[in-house]
């Protein structure tokens, strides 16, 4: 997979190194010259300029690219650049990073956002997350707000202990992806049992969250 990056800062530098990793081909596209550092990723190719200059973006082929992703710790920036690359360039998927929380309504398909990550309200969710049993928790906002991915850790004691995940009478929109208990993570299979603290994961529609909490028989957090 061909993944653009605009922003090599930490974060920019970070993804590109766990995507070099994963045997992708990654670019990172940078204007600040102190954050070009070829040394922290030799795999990547770098690229010097302003990615909100739609110049740039077409001699470095961004149209070639299936991902980009927004990391800069500029929202203004992230924004432009994911709209580029949206309407200008046909990415298909891209994917920005949200620095202040209050710009988040606009991380929407009107700017070519196809899923917004708020690192201040994912490390809250997570927070959250570790502390908060028996809660629906709503980790991230997934294409464009039309589904989420929440989190429940179900009580040491709870009364679906034992029963079969093909027993779940999940609501239509609802999907349970991964089950993770101790040290693992399990791909449920409809005759797997459920225990006690799994920590359950399902991609949800908006709309399905409060069906999935009466299923479940859960609270909300709040978290969104």
């Amino acid at each position: 997979m061909k993944v653009a990056i605009a922003g090599a800062g930490a974060v920019g530098r970070s993804i590109a190194q766990e995507l070099l990793r994963g045997g992708h081909e990654v670019m990172l596209l940078e204007r600040r010259l102190d954050h070009i550092d070829p040394v922290v990723a030799p795999a990547a190719t770098w690229v010097h300029g302003d990615a909100c200059e739609l110049e740039l973006l077409e001699e470095a082929g961004l149209q070639d690219f299936e991902v980009v992703i927004s990391a800069t710790g500029d929202d203004k920036v992230n924004l432009v650049f994911s709209l580029l690359a949206k309407t200008e360039f046909g990415v298909r998927r891209v994917v920005a990073r949200v620095n202040d929380p209050r710009n988040e309504w606009l991380f929407d398909g009107s700017w070519g956002v196809d899923v917004a990550v708020s690192t201040p309200r994912l490390l809250a969710s997570l927070a959250e997350e570790a502390v908060s049993v028996g809660d629906l928790v709503r980790l991230m906002t997934l294409r464009q707000g039309q589904a989420n991915l929440v989190e429940i850790t179900l009580p040491t004691d709870t009364v679906l202990a034992g029963r079969a995940v093909r027993t779940l009478a999940l609501p239509r929109d609802v999907a349970l992806v991964t089950i993770l208990r101790g040290g693992r993570v399990i791909v449920p299979q409809p005759d797997d049992p459920l225990e006690g603290d799994d920590e359950l994961l399902f991609v949800t529609s908006v709309e399905a969250e409060d069906e999935l909490r009466k299923a479940l028989g859960v609270n909300g957090s709040g978290s969104d």
